[in-house]
């Protein structure tokens, strides 16, 4: 072995990465192909608990040594990072960043990337899905159905509805565009997108309240306001006409539940589709149980597609930093 020359940087240690999310540990980092960019370069791959999320126990235990991490939904708070005096990058398997601390990372000198845009198709179809199911009353016609009962309330087909969607990212303009192609009036509200990005997919961009007060269908696809309030709250659903559909595939603090039980139980609101909750499984409340709820288990993204596009880009990220770092 040669010799480090006097006073020349030790070499850096291989990456020890910590990899997190479900659909990647449930059958065990050996059998995903999407991490062998990492193991090209000799990183140290740690997993997970083995298809469930994470505690903050199993992270405080798991986090010391790890200078890189391919994380899932977990909440990342500062108590969890205070447990990793090594970690230089966490990189996210999907878009959304706010369970993540993001001052405490900044804090720790942690980079936080994500993998931007591969699960919207995923999201996107979904949404559309649940904007249909709304429309045609199909979750209290099932339940109807299987309980031994006969009844039909009529639906609505798209060219007769207005569809507005909240946010034009990535997703929102799928879900856009979706709509629009199956015949709907499509309204989008976005204070940041870029207008000429935009203008294929929607009709008509305006105010919230425009699209709220014009809209038989809302759909939310926009990250929560910084100052925490739901974008859809009481003061939003009266503004809908009756007999709206409202869609959350985005975040649960997006939305007042309360206030979406009241409107469902006054007949104000025909139908909620919703696949955003505070935490996994959520408890079964009486908006979860109600029959005219549209609920899914977090299965936006969840489909081979997109999560083989959400590990490609999460470790292409990491193998991003570990190169640069030599």
């Amino acid at each position: 072995m040669t010799p480090q020359a006097p006073g020349a940087a030790a070499p850096e240690a291989p990456a020890i990465v910590l990899v997190t999310p479900r659909s990647l540990t449930a059958a065990g980092l050996d059998q995903v192909a999407a991490l062998q960019p990492l193991r090209d370069l000799g990183c140290t791959l740690v997993p997970g608990p083995a298809g469930r999320q994470p505690t903050a126990a199993d992270l405080a235990e798991l986090l010391p040594p790890i200078t890189h991490w391919i994380a899932g939904v977990e909440p990342i708070t500062a108590a969890v990072l205070a447990a990793a005096p090594n970690l230089k990058v966490i990189s996210r398997y999907g878009v959304g960043v706010d369970a993540v601390d993001l001052a405490a990372a900044a804090a720790q000198g942690i980079t936080v990337e994500r993998a931007v845009g591969a699960n919207a198709r995923g999201v996107a179809e979904l949404a559309l899905a649940l904007i249909l199911a709304g429309l045609r009353g199909t979750a209290p016609a099932h339940r109807a159905l299987v309980e031994g009962r006969w009844e039909r309330d009529q639906g609505r087909e798209l060219p007769d509805c207005t569809v507005g969607v909240v946010g034009l990212g990535a997703i929102g303009r799928l879900v856009a565009g979706f709509a629009k192609a199956l015949g709907a009036t499509v309204l989008g509200h976005d204070p940041w997108a870029d207008q000429g990005a935009i203008a294929a997919h929607i009709h008509h961009h305006v105010t919230l309240e425009e699209l709220l007060a014009g809209s038989d269908v809302v759909t939310l696809h926009c990250p929560p306001p910084p100052d925490g309030r739901p974008v859809i709250a009481a003061p939003q659903l009266a503004a809908l006409p009756p007999g709206a559909v409202l869609v959350n595939t985005a975040r649960a603090s997006l939305v007042d539940d309360a206030a979406v039980l009241a409107a469902l139980n006054a007949g104000h609101l025909a139908a909620y589709g919703v696949d955003a909750y505070d935490q996994e499984p959520p408890a079964v409340t009486e908006l979860l149980a109600h029959p005219k709820v549209i609920a899914t288990p977090h299965l936006g993204g969840f489909t081979g597609a997109s999560t083989r596009r959400m590990a490609e880009l999460a470790v292409a990220n990491v193998v991003k930093h570990v190169t640069a770092q030599g």
